[in-house]
């Protein structure tokens, strides 16, 4: 009788912390929309929102990241290249910038187009700020968001997702 009860016991105790990891209740983020004017960052998979964050950007956020310096957010499709857990923003994820058209502006215009546009959190001396962060567009052109939100974004955003950053 007891070997009937536990066996069962048994399977559920193996079973349920594969399936309560995470894998199985939030999807893989396979795109990212940021509008800028409205201050918000989408994550889809497979063309259903999955979450969505209200960001701060750089600090002349209207129009496209042109070149180094001009404390603009980038405009235009990139994908996510790169992780960093030791981010002097507590987590971040690189974009892409500059693309090849950015690049091809920056030529022609004999400029630096600039580079390192992250997805971040908050440097440590500014985590207590929490959402107050956004009350302003503060970055050099990066998207900011708060550390427990970079914390999640770390968690259902890999490496190579698409990112279309939007006017």
């Amino acid at each position: 009788m007891l070997r009937r009860f536990l066996i069962p016991v048994l399977l559920v105790m193996v079973a349920l912390p594969a399936f309560l990891n995470g894998k199985d209740l939030v999807p893989k983020v396979d795109s990212i929309v940021v509008l800028k004017s409205e201050r918000t960052m989408k994550l889809y998979s497979n063309g259903k929102l999955v979450r969505e964050y209200k960001v701060a950007l750089g600090g002349n956020p209207v129009g496209a990241k042109r070149q180094q310096g001009d404390r603009k957010t980038p405009e235009g499709s990139y994908v996510i290249s790169g992780r960093n857990p030791h981010s002097q923003f507590h987590l971040s994820l690189r974009i892409s910038y500059p693309g090849t058209k950015d690049l091809a502006w920056a030529r022609s215009h004999k400029v630096d187009p600039g580079g390192d546009i992250m997805i971040h959190g908050l440097a440590s001396s500014f985590a207590y700020l929490g959402a107050l962060h956004r009350q302003t567009d503060w970055t050099d052109g990066c998207i900011a968001v708060t550390n427990p939100e970079i914390e999640e974004i770390w968690k259902l955003v890999a490496v190579g997702t698409r990112v279309e950053i939007r006017p």
